[in-house]
């Protein structure tokens, strides 16, 4: 069954003005080199196969020391030519990294990333603090529109990277790295933490889901809601999470505001769950919450010693919240 994580990663191809210019300037790098390599590998060849001199049978055992002329002119060609590539290599990266280190336009709206072990925390500022919201491992943009990234992390050092939208950028302790992407068309595009930083680096996917301006801020409304009052059966699954969940998760409307683990107050929404390993379905969700840490071995979530009926009816409150 497909996740969120599932869609490849290809850096060779782009679909954001910023990643636009890194995959022409890759590719460019990626051409030069196997051109670079071909040159060098025929030449190996013709030198290689190529007699330099004829010994006569009986001066078999000499070394030969006759030198043809003209093989120093290959060397100057071939020291000015790899001189050429190299200042016009240096020369196109400098201008990219020029050009794309600030956007063309006024960011549409700041993101904060966080990252943890092994999950990522976005915390969508604002201004007005009643517009600012936090969400994990699904972040929403507009298309058409560049987005700030303020990143930063809460442990070790991670590498936040959507390659379909721009360039990798290192989460440092006790530093914040700002840097901005942009896409173009609506989908959803995956991203992978590129730094290896534990157990479970792999398994610490993005998914950045880009879509038209209306419907953006329609997910961004919603957001902003408080989880709702539960009623009826459901109330037995809240009261089972404020016990055994509340402690590490936020549940904003509710009692539950713990800060170690993602905020949970739309987790029904989302793609996917355990920073996107898992489609978010009724049985990835239970076989989660029944035992973590069999499916993502060391991750920070404890097994919890459930009974059939109260998996049940956490799960089930916590599927409530969309």
């Amino acid at each position: 069954m497909p996740t969120p994580a599932d869609p490849a990663m290809n850096y060779l191809e782009a679909f954001g003005e910023k990643a636009e210019a890194i995959s022409l300037l890759t590719w460019a790098l990626l051409i030069l080199s196997i051109a670079v390599v071909a040159i060098i590998a025929l030449l190996t060849a013709a030198g290689v196969t190529m007699r330099r001199t004829s010994l006569a049978a009986e001066d078999a055992k000499r070394e030969p020391v006759l030198r043809p002329s003209g093989g120093l002119s290959w060397i100057t060609v071939g020291v000015a030519l790899s001189t050429l590539a190299l200042f016009a290599s240096m020369a196109w990266n400098a201008y990219t990294m020029a050009a794309v280190n600030r956007p063309p336009r006024a960011p549409a709206l700041t993101i904060e990333v966080i990252g943890h072990q092994w999950w990522w925390q976005f915390r969508y500022k604002s201004d007005d603090p009643a517009q600012t919201f936090e969400t994990a491992n699904e972040a929403h943009i507009p298309i058409g529109a560049p987005v700030r990234l303020e990143v930063r992390t809460q442990d070790v050092i991670h590498s936040f990277w959507i390659p379909a939208l721009g360039e990798k950028i290192d989460l440092i302790p006790s530093q914040t790295n700002v840097t901005w992407f942009e896409a173009e068309k609506p989908g959803v595009y995956r991203g992978q933490c590129a730094e290896y930083c534990g157990q479970q680096h792999a398994h610490m996917a993005i998914a950045v889901v880009a879509e038209t301006p209306e419907a953006f801020q329609a997910w961004r409304v919603a957001q902003l809601h408080p989880a709702e009052a539960q009623q009826g059966g459901l109330i037995e699954g809240e009261a089972l999470f404020q016990a055994r969940c509340s402690a590490c998760h936020t549940v904003r409307g509710t009692l539950a505001g713990g800060k170690l683990g993602p905020d949970l107050t739309h987790v029904a929404s989302r793609l996917g769950i355990a920073a996107n390993t898992l489609q978010n379905t009724t049985a990835t969700l239970s076989g989660w919450i029944a035992d973590p840490q069999r499916i993502k071995p060391g991750n920070k979530m404890p097994t919890l010693d459930l009974q059939a009926s109260e998996l049940g009816a956490i799960r089930r409150y916590v599927q409530s919240l969309k």
